[in-house]
């Protein structure tokens, strides 16, 4: 299976990539992974995109591209992969069509992860963070036991910048403009499956596995 994951920030995407990837038996490519492997293996691509990264640039399509490619032609993809976080737009859909058909494995599916957008806010605004081990709790979904303090080491617990209200709604501005087009993009290549990606992780990975089923080949 070849797939591409979808959804807004705070649509569990991470999480049920790992599972998804995890069930079919394919490797998760996230953009995030390959960025980290390129720099810290000191590839070309890696040099060039620390000099955008260390500058506070965006990286450049040109080079993100380059590196998926080079990350899909590995021998651990060549049965299938999951990516999260690429395409970020229709540009880069448009490239990734042309790099699979170069490869012989065109897409089998687009996973659509639906959520609300003030669901969203609600759970990425609700999010602590530790101070002192890293740990994440929510203040509605898994609360400490006492307010500001973390049950695992007694850390102070903070809102990162990241999960402020109004972060995080201009996050879901910047996703509604520049990535959800995708979603019509491969609606209209009758590739896109959506689930409800609302409830609890388990129900919600299930659905996904459901859905995503009769593509697997």
């Amino acid at each position: 299976m070849r797939l591409v994951l979808v959804g807004p920030p705070g649509a569990g995407k991470g999480t049920q990539a790992e599972f998804i990837a995890a069930n079919f038996g394919i490797p998760k490519i996230s953009t995030g992974d390959i960025f980290r492997a390129n720099v810290s293996g000191g590839t070309e691509l890696g040099r060039m995109a620390k000099k955008y990264m260390d500058a506070g640039d965006l990286v450049p399509d040109e080079v993100t591209n380059a590196m998926v490619r080079d990350r899909l032609a590995e021998p651990d993809a060549a049965d299938g992969f999951l990516l999260d976080g690429f395409p970020r737009n229709v540009a880069q859909a448009e490239v990734l069509n042309g790099m699979l058909d170069e490869l012989g494995s065109p897409l089998s599916v687009v996973l659509d992860l639906e959520v609300d957008f003030e669901e969203v806010v609600k759970r990425l605004s609700g999010r602590r963070t530790c101070k002192k081990c890293g740990h994440v709790w929510h203040l509605e979904f898994d609360p400490p036991s006492t307010g500001g303090v973390c049950d695992k080491c007694g850390g102070e617990l903070y809102q990162r910048d990241d999960d402020q209200p109004g972060t995080v709604r201009r996050r879901l501005e910047v996703y509604a403009d520049q990535t959800a087009p995708l979603i019509d993009f491969y609606r209209n290549e009758d590739r896109l499956v959506a689930i409800d990606a609302l409830g609890a992780v388990e129900d919600v990975t299930e659905r996904a596995i459901a859905a995503l089923t009769p593509f697997a080949d």
